[in-house]
């Protein structure tokens, strides 16, 4: 995996086996689950596609000159990777517009499919979506035994709910910016630029506070003070104390244990929770005066990540993995803690690219 991730603990130690993947596109496949129906009528004309090689951007701008519109007038829900097979849908504003006729576009765009079309009173916006449904290829494998072990742990106890390298950039390059940024020592005007800054310094702290948690062996344990979340309900619930009932609810999965998402309001935490999350945060004095200097509001993420509908396969030295994730989070935050893996020929990670 990426150099920058290795700044991260792994819940069940370093990975033994090294493999690859991403080796060809067939070996990432992507299934986007937006959770609703669509009107049937309205002025967004709305496109499910299946893209192989191609990143959403480049699909979103020949998808607009497809059909006579600027690319602004074309959204998505969520960007996918470049090098997969991802299926999603793209919305259209076409007011008063018959549906266009995509035979043309297909025939242009081999690595584009268009699978459905139909018609929605609202536009696409990203985050407008409750998941992803992931079928892995992990290839080269040299030690596939250790895989299934830890597969059989994840499936049991999940991982890590890491932002994966994709939000640091190239090298973590995003971090470095935002520290610099911070530091007053030039400006973002670009507002695309911001944005990755902003998420990245959010992201990287959020990180940090996870990986000492694993480090520490407190993961799975409460702490006076901690934030919770409780099943099926999105308020947060601040434990007063570290009570043998609150453990129980957490061991038994109806309760969860959640990390900060810096912002320039007070932590919600209290007691032990919120001493021990402000001592590693302030070991970023630079990405925490950037995120308050721009006023982000603070939120709360799971520490842990349980993928669904988890099954696998061994076919040979490869080993095909299938699971569902929600929104925001990230499959390499899976393979990360089944295997190490080997770098591409030239050097670069291809899961970096989206």
């Amino acid at each position: 995996m990426s150099k920058v991730m290795d700044n991260f603990n792994w819940l069940y130690g370093k990975p033994g086996c090294q493999g690859r993947l991403k080796v060809l596109p067939e070996h990432f496949i992507v299934k986007e689950n937006l959770g609703f129906e669509f009107a049937g009528a309205g002025e967004h004309f709305m496109v499910k596609i299946r893209k192989t090689g191609e990143n959403t951007k480049y699909v979103v701008n020949e998808l607009a000159k497809a059909c006579g519109v600027k690319s602004r007038d074309v959204s998505w829900a969520g960007l996918k990777d470049r090098h997969a097979v991802t299926e999603q849908w793209l919305s259209v504003h076409l007011p008063g517009k018959t549906d266009p006729d995509l035979t043309q576009f297909v025939a242009e765009h081999p690595g584009i499919e268009v699978l459905e079309t139909a018609r929605h009173d609202k536009k696409l916006r990203p985050g407008d979506l409750i998941g992803n449904w992931f079928q892995l290829r992990l290839t080269e494998l040299d030690k596939p035994q250790d895989v299934i072990a830890r597969l059989e742990q994840v499936a049991l106890k999940g991982v890590p709910n890491y932002f994966g390298e994709q939000r640091f950039g190239h090298g973590g390059n995003n971090v470095v910016k935002a520290r610099s940024w911070g530091n007053d020592e030039f400006r973002v005007r670009d507002k695309s630029k911001r944005s990755f800054y902003l998420s990245a310094a959010r992201s990287w702290l959020f990180n940090m506070v996870l990986s000492n948690r694993i480090e520490q062996e407190k993961v799975h344990t409460l702490l006076a003070g901690d934030s919770l979340l409780q099943e099926g309900d999105d308020r947060g619930v601040i434990a007063e104390s570290a009570s043998a009932d609150l453990q129980a609810a957490i061991d038994n999965g109806t309760m969860a244990i959640t990390a900060p998402m810096m912002g320039d309001n007070a932590l919600p935490t209290a007691a032990d929770a919120e001493a021990f999350e402000m001592s590693i945060v302030e070991q970023e004095p630079l990405l925490l005066k950037l995120i308050r200097d721009n006023r982000m509001r603070h939120e709360r993420r799971l520490l842990l990540l349980k993928p669904q509908q988890m099954e696998w396969q061994q076919e040979g030295e490869d080993i095909v993995v299938s699971f569902a994730l929600p929104a925001g989070c990230f499959a390499t935050a899976v393979v990360r803690e089944l295997m190490i893996e080997r770098e591409l020929e030239d050097g670069e990670h291809a899961n970096s690219d989206q």
